[in-house]
């Protein structure tokens, strides 16, 4: 016959296993470690191209460097949602990538675009590329107000998605004039910074080993 004490510990030790196994599961790669060989697309707009400094110091570029991955750099300036929705499987097609990252929306923003349908649009690339078995990164844009977060549809779309995603790395690199070139675009320092978030962003999702 076992006794309550015995029954009583037994149970705490199996509470307390679960409670290990769902921290370890919430702890788990969300990304799968890229190969050595591994291809990364970098899409979206001006950000992504590097308007306010060279070929050589835009993001991809950087992130390159500090991966020693293949990062190829399709951003198009002055591109909406829209555009890149049109472009993107032509794109991926082209391509091959094993991960995209994915900047986009703020001319949407800037010329007061609907966001259900900016929303949409980022919705329609997502599924197109999660479609192809490739993983997908979301960084979100800030809103035009001052000292405004990213777009709440950003954090809307990675959590259906349940995508990879930081709502915080645009918005202080743009809140901050010393990484800036003109009011909407970064320098230098503002690109060299934006690759290491996003590097670091990788690295703890278990993308980069």
């Amino acid at each position: 016959m076992i006794k309550k004490h015995d029954s009583r510990h037994a149970l705490k030790l199996l509470i307390s296993l679960l409670a290990v196994l769902l921290l370890s599961a919430c702890d788990e790669a969300k990304l799968t470690p890229l190969p050595h060989d591994g291809v990364i697309l970098a899409f979206g707009d001006s950000l992504t191209v590097g308007v306010g400094t060279s070929a050589s110091n835009s993001y991809p570029a950087v992130l390159t460097q500090l991966t020693g991955l293949q990062v190829i750099n399709r951003g198009i300036s002055g591109e909406t949602t829209a555009g890149g929705l049109q472009r993107l499987a032509s794109v991926l097609s082209e391509t091959n990538p094993d991960l995209l990252i994915l900047i986009e929306g703020g001319n949407d923003i800037l010329r007061n675009k609907k966001s259900a349908q900016t929303k949409a649009n980022l919705a329609a690339m997502i599924k197109l590329t999660q479609n192809q078995n490739i993983a997908v990164v979301l960084l979100g844009i800030p809103e035009k107000k001052l000292f405004s977060n990213s777009a709440p549809f950003y954090e809307e779309l990675a959590e259906e998605f349940e995508l990879v995603f930081d709502p915080d790395l645009m918005t202080g690199l743009l809140r901050t004039p010393s990484y800036k070139s003109d009011p909407i675009h970064l320098n230098d320092q503002g690109y060299k910074k934006m690759a290491e978030g996003i590097r670091d962003l990788l690295s703890e999702n278990g993308a980069l080993k």
